[in-house]
């Protein structure tokens, strides 16, 4: 048991790292929403099925629909769009390091608007070192000739703020309630689907299909794998391993993005963009164990 356990820690580390190359292909052919928009719906489907299979869904649950709502646009609609048009804009393993960042996001919604978190030597010093990676990264200082684009950066800024957010929201209005974790994740992609499609220009969508390496990315790598398997493979970790020491796969994805974007899209990999990741990392980690409890970010 123990090793499905962390053979499904390692699979779901290597799921999200990888999900940025594929948001870089099919930026290529269709738009972020589009991405979006079939990247939920590959995703929903086996969630759904997952959750119909554990009678997880309750008529019941209606009555928090609103609080559903908020969270399919916080956890999934604006934070998938900002990560699919970031990735556009930016080398995927930028992009994938950037992500990393999203537990310092996390701690700061949280102090703001929960007034919960410790603020002590340990924690500052985690804010310091990750946003000082955040901005080794961003290098506004060179007046964008670094080759980073700033838009994009502010792109995946604004994804992680969002999710980070959603925690804050989830934690003040349904961490009582007594709806499972898989019932709320399909309530919330569900939600979003529907969201995304309303807004959603189809119009050049069936593009992706020029590309078959694209497509199945996108299908098969962001959607089925890398929202609806994701979902159930973080669950299975958070009830076996428990939340904190579940929280740890958060430092793999910008790891394997890295590597990836250098490895498939020949993406140049400099030392400062090493050693933001460290900083980036090293500031995650000092933030948590310096904290009372280490809050488990959601990712994709």
């Amino acid at each position: 048991m123990k090793n499905r356990v962390y053979g499904a820690f390692a699979l779901l580390g290597l799921i999200w790292g990888s999900n940025f190359i594929f948001m870089k292909w099919a930026s290529a052919l269709i738009s972020p929403g589009q991405i979006v928009l079939l990247r939920i719906l590959c995703g929903f489907v086996p969630l759904l099925l997952f959750a119909l299979a554990r009678r997880s869904l309750k008529w019941r649950h209606l009555r928090d629909t609103h609080h559903f709502a908020v969270m399919a646009l916080l956890a999934t609609a604006v934070y998938y769009f900002a990560f699919a048009k970031g990735s556009a804009l930016l080398p995927s393993g930028i992009a994938g390091m950037l992500s990393g960042a999203i537990p310092l996001f996390s701690f700061v919604v949280a102090f703001v608007f929960l007034r919960q978190e410790p603020i002590n030597q340990r924690t500052l010093l985690g804010l310091a070192l990750g946003f000082g990676g955040v901005l080794m990264i961003a290098r506004p200082w060179s007046g964008g000739d670094a080759g980073v684009n700033t838009q994009g950066v502010l792109y995946m800024i604004a994804g992680s703020l969002s999710v980070g957010s959603s925690f804050v929201y989830a934690r003040l209005f349904l961490v009582n309630k007594d709806i499972s974790p898989v019932a709320l994740s399909t309530y919330q992609i569900g939600l979003a689907l529907l969201m995304v499609f309303l807004v959603t220009d189809l119009r050049g969508i069936e593009r992706i299909l020029e590309d078959k390496i694209a497509l199945s990315g996108l299908v098969f790598g962001l959607g089925l794998t890398g929202t609806g398997i994701a979902f159930i493979l973080y669950y299975f970790i958070v009830e076996r391993l428990g939340a904190v020491r579940a929280a740890g796969v958060t430092y793999i994805p910008p790891v394997v993005a890295m590597l990836i974007g250098s490895v498939l899209a020949r993406e140049a990999l400099l030392p400062a963009s090493a050693v933001a990741l460290l900083l980036i990392s090293g500031g995650v980690y000092v933030l948590q164990t310096g904290k009372k409890q280490a809050q488990v970010p959601l990712r994709p």
